[in-house]
């Protein structure tokens, strides 16, 4: 997961400084999840590294959604592109869904409670697929409209 954030962050770290600092705190969330996981073993999660992790986790995912989201959108509609815009309208509910799975996760660990690590374990793993499916559908809006307005501003006038 790690290795494909990174990519990412080199694919469209020049895009905007939005999008740079979102990919930089993506990838500083996925260093906190591995922090919390070693292999398919939760690691003695720490309230502190839990609490962590779940501050980085809420900061992401409303990033994405107050942020840059309605940018992408916003610039999808100043070029005329309804391709991404159909694309958004696809893969929104899905992230939406997935970001509801996120605050529920945070609403039950923000308070650094990792008493049964068994429990925080298995939840853990399933967020991280989650988290991983976001990343994808993200990363695919992002191409599109990216590459879509860049052609644009690119082409002769």
């Amino acid at each position: 997961m790690l290795e494909s954030c990174q990519s990412a962050q080199e694919r469209w770290g020049g895009v905007n400084l939005l999008i740079d600092r979102w990919l930089q705190e993506r990838q500083e969330l996925v260093k906190a999840y591995a922090e919390l996981q070693n292999g398919n073993q939760p690691l003695a999660v720490t309230a502190g590294s839990l609490q962590q992790f779940c501050e980085l986790l809420v900061d992401y995912v409303s990033a994405g959604h107050f942020e840059v989201y309605e940018q992408l959108t916003g610039e999808a509609k100043a070029f005329g592109d309804q391709r991404g815009l159909d694309l958004a309208k696809q893969i929104y509910p899905r992230i939406e869904a997935i970001t509801q799975a996120a605050l529920a996760f945070n609403d039950r660990y923000d308070n650094g409670d990792s008493r049964d690590n068994l429990t925080v374990g298995s939840e853990l793993k399933r967020l991280g697929q989650l988290l991983h499916e976001r990343f994808e559908l993200e990363d695919c809006l992002i191409e599109v409209l990216h590459n879509a307005h860049q052609e644009k501003a690119e082409a002769p006038l």
